[in-house]
């Protein structure tokens, strides 16, 4: 997959791209709906015998467009992104720098320039995209806009049964917030997925024998409720059970200040990986985080989390 980021105002002619089928969206979260958009615009590239992409933009539109000052948390960061999307079989990514003036396109302005003006053939959408000032470009409007250079498919609303809500980013940041990362494996078709570095902790797990990787998040995840959950982490390409606390804990400079803190506890694992990069696969929510009386409630309660995660993985 080639990836090419774009920076408005653009220059680049539409000679500089074979035809392309075009799949548009933010895609945070590659969730099983965008999954069908972009598998629809992959199968619609092989049956035209023309290449398929897939258009995005960075940073999240909201960091622009809003009032105040945004810090957004992802549940793909851009990177990830990139992998879960060359995975689907897509030949480019566009990646468009998101920008006020970006943002203040006119709907035509945005077809002509990034749709007609890079080759595209077909677009593929949901049915609730928008495109140009203030959203007013719709898939209705789209054939419109078109000129009549290309045709489009609009990809209907996709819903989760057990629920009956439409399956969105906004559902998954929902069930994060909430802990319940079985749902959200549900709605990604895949389980919630992030990225660390080991780090150096207090060692308080070694000393009651139950020894933790201390994991600091190498790009701005959404990340789960505070609690305790079964987990699955990545080092070195092997994949071992886990259970994992997330909290905060009062930081060392200012006991005012709190930093998130993940811990992994794997089982049957001896090896030193400080400074290894590893990836955490989120299955089930144990428990909400807990205070002790001491050390040997901990002890007991650590213990029957990993039994509990222990006995969830070998049903699942």
């Amino acid at each position: 997959m080639k990836v090419i980021t774009v920076h408005h105002p653009h220059s680049i002619s539409n000679n500089e791209f074979p035809p392309l089928v075009l799949a548009l969206g933010y895609f945070d979260g590659v969730h099983i709906g965008h999954q069908r958009v972009i598998r629809a615009a992959v199968d619609k590239a092989k049956e035209q015998d023309v290449c398929s992409a897939v258009m995005t933009f960075d940073p999240h539109p909201s960091v622009v467009l809003g009032h105040k000052h945004k810090h957004i948390h992802y549940i793909t960061p851009l990177e990830d992104k990139k992998e879960i999307i060359k995975e689907l079989g897509v030949d480019y990514l566009f990646i468009v720098r998101f920008t006020s003036e970006f943002a203040n396109l006119t709907p035509q302005d945005f077809v002509d320039q990034y749709i007609i003006g890079l080759n595209v053939r077909h677009v593929v959408a949901g049915y609730d995209y928008s495109y140009g000032r203030l959203g007013k470009g719709t898939m209705e409007t789209l054939p419109f806009h078109s000129r009549d250079m290309f045709a489009s498919t609009t990809i209907s609303k996709l819903t989760d049964a057990d629920l009956d809500l439409k399956v969105s980013s906004s559902l998954i940041r929902e069930n994060l917030k909430e802990g319940d990362v079985s749902r959200v494996k549900k709605l990604l078709g895949r389980p919630f997925k992030m990225k660390g570095t080991v780090i150096h902790g207090d060692k308080r797990g070694r000393k009651i024998g139950f020894p933790t990787a201390n994991i600091e998040l190498s790009d701005d995840y959404l990340t789960p409720k505070v609690g305790v959950y079964a987990v699955r982490m990545k080092i070195h390409d092997k994949w071992f059970d886990g259970v994992c606390n997330i909290g905060y804990k009062p930081t060392f400079k200012n006991p005012d200040d709190y930093s998130l803190s993940i811990e992994v506890h794997l089982f049957d694992f001896h090896t030193s990986i400080y400074g290894e990069e590893v990836f955490i696969e989120w299955y089930d929510r144990i428990r909400d985080e807990q205070k002790f009386s001491g050390i040997e409630e901990l002890i007991s309660q650590i213990q029957k989390d990993k039994d509990l995660a222990i006995d969830y993985f070998a049903k699942n």
